[in-house]
């Protein structure tokens, strides 16, 4: 009997000692991990769960702001719609100057509400119409389980998006040069008037070297939410948790375990030759893009390639496939 209840105090220390899988473990209710460049979803868990994002909602703000004003040293006199408005604030004055940019790093260093109105007013003319621009931005990145009516993320019942989308956006946005240092600084000078400094709240920039990125937010309703993103061996993961607690230990853990188990490897280079062919001139078909993604070891030798020289009536193309599943398909340019 005393070796039987040995047995099995063994047993459950053992079976105690056995680490959860991460959708088992984790505390946030939706997350996702998603490689940057080919937008891979690494591991998730109720990644299409419709929720209330709070301020990481700033993360389409910034975007939509990009990609709709060409000057982003625009001076701008302070709207009187723009000040006072609940919530965290760098707390903007009536007819005070800023440029765009200034105010970029307002809404997505402090979280600004008043700095994301007032982009909104300066690009959009009104936050609804602005609205419709967010929304337009995300489904350009091909985010389609979201609906944006403000541009901070205040709590609204129309207003909503998916960790999966938000890993979307932010993997598009981290492409622009000037969304990726933004969201990096740790500290910036806003106002013309009277320059004082503001400072980002995102901890993982100053607890963990790899960090570079992205958003904090944060109502009842929402709970913690956190767009976090890192850059080691040329390889930069965006990690996504709403309604968690330990947002950016979570954070950090997911991003840490994409590195320990995936490399970013370049399966196709750019500019790579094809093939060639003869009839009564010398053809070359190259493959213009470059193709990287993310691996496991054991994945590497799952990764085949197909090309397909072209004939009369048809482009050539070149293929790579993942085991079975086809992860990249690029038509060929002939060179003569």
């Amino acid at each position: 009997m005393r070796k039987v209840i040995i047995f099995l105090i063994i047993t459950f220390i053992i079976v105690l000692s056995v680490p959860k899988t991460f959708a088992e473990s984790s505390s946030a209710q939706s997350a996702i991990l998603m490689e940057k460049t080919s937008q891979r979803v690494l591991w998730e868990k109720n990644a299409h769960q419709k929720l209330p994002i709070a301020s990481t909602t700033k993360i389409v703000t910034a975007l939509t702001v990009l990609k709709n004003c060409d000057n982003l040293e625009k001076v701008v006199k302070i709207d009187k719609r723009a000040v006072g408005i609940e919530g965290s604030s760098i707390y903007l004055r009536e007819n005070e100057s800023y440029t765009v940019k200034q105010l970029l790093y307002g809404l997505m260093l402090q979280s600004g509400n008043d700095c994301a109105v007032q982009l909104a007013l300066t690009v959009g003319e009104s936050v609804e119409n602005f609205a419709k621009l967010m929304n337009e931005t995300a489904q350009n990145c091909g985010a389609y389980e979201s609906n944006f009516v403000n541009p901070h993320g205040l709590h609204n019942e129309n207003h909503y998006s998916t960790a999966y989308d938000l890993a979307k956006i932010t993997s598009v946005s981290l492409q622009n040069e000037t969304f990726s240092q933004i969201v990096k600084s740790k500290v910036a000078e806003v106002c013309l008037d009277n320059p004082h400094k503001i400072y980002n709240k995102n901890k993982l920039l100053k607890n963990w070297e790899f960090a570079d990125g992205v958003k904090t937010g944060f109502t009842k309703k929402a709970g913690r939410c956190f767009v976090g993103s890192a850059t080691k061996n040329n390889m930069q993961l965006v990690a996504v948790v709403l309604n968690c607690g330990p947002m950016f230990e979570e954070s950090q853990r997911l991003m840490t375990y994409g590195f320990e188990n995936w490399s970013l490897e370049t399966i196709v280079p750019k500019n790579k030759l094809c093939g060639s062919r003869y009839s009564t001139k010398r053809e070359y078909f190259i493959c213009q893009n470059s193709f990287s993604y993310p691996l496991t070891q054991k994945e590497m030798n799952s990764i085949s390639k197909e090309i397909v020289l072209p004939n009369d009536n048809q482009d050539g193309v070149l293929n790579v496939y993942l085991g079975k599943h086809l992860i990249f398909s690029q038509k060929l340019v002939t060179l003569e």
